[in-house]
């Protein structure tokens, strides 16, 4: 698997543990539990968006080695 992808992947299991724990700490009224589903949350996200950098930066490498072909 590329690594691309298990950022992808990584951030969003990261993302459903967080709303999980966002909601069990809003449910329990536990202001910690839901701060860390937040920070969680953003975590995932961000880790995301890198699997989206790494992605985009492959196809441009590609892009680029097609250009020297020419």
């Amino acid at each position: 698997m590329k690594t691309s992808t298990k950022d992808k992947l990584n951030g969003s299991l990261h993302e459903l543990k967080g709303t999980i724990k966002e909601g069990v700490g809003q449910l329990i009224n536990d202001r910690t539990l839901k701060a860390e589903g937040r920070a969680e949350k953003k975590a995932g996200k961000v880790q995301q968006q890198i699997g989206q950098a790494k992605e985009t930066v492959v196809k441009l490498k590609g892009r680029l080695a097609n250009l020297g072909n020419k």
